[in-house]
């Protein structure tokens, strides 16, 4: 397990709802392809991007609709609400199936504003959901769900 951060950096920990983190980056990506562009070509681009885009999609939904079957919350703010650790379906695959599809889908935006800079927002991104969202989110489940949390950690990927 990673060593906890310091108070600096862990009061960022779990702040701001992962689709409001997705809309500033996905405008941050926009605003890079208006003003600074570095276009790239990808041919058929709308519909890789649309390709993108909804896998991320069907993925978020598939995590989604895993946590409502065990009624448990899907709030990402409130991790230790968990009332089930939910590793059936989807979860079987990836830890994080609702963060995986949101990265999806940026990349297919990024590849839809064809902007090479901007497709740097997908990585950015992913780093700040693991670090500020996933990393307090997995320390709250291991308290909560102990030794079944940690063989599921060994036995599944944080991300694919």
């Amino acid at each position: 397990m990673t060593t906890p951060p310091g108070p600096s950096v862990r009061h960022l920990e779990l702040r701001i709802p992962p689709l409001v983190v997705w809309l500033v980056f996905a405008g941050s990506m926009a605003l890079l392809a208006r003003f600074a562009p570095t276009a790239i070509r990808i041919p058929a681009a709308a519909y890789v991007a649309v390709l993108l885009a909804a896998v991320g999609a069907a993925i978020a939904v598939a995590g989604v609709r895993a946590f409502r079957c065990q009624r448990t919350t899907v709030n990402p703010l409130a991790p230790e609400r968990a009332s089930a650790l939910v590793d059936s379906g989807v979860y079987r695959h990836t830890r994080n199936p609702m963060y995986l599809g949101m990265a999806l889908a940026l990349a297919g935006w990024g590849v839809f504003v064809g902007d090479l800079a901007a497709l740097a927002g997908v990585p950015l991104f992913v780093a700040y959901i693991d670090r500020f969202q996933i990393v307090p989110e997995e320390r709250a489940l291991a308290k909560a769900f102990g030794p079944a949390f940690a063989v599921y950690v060994q036995t599944v990927s944080r991300w694919v």
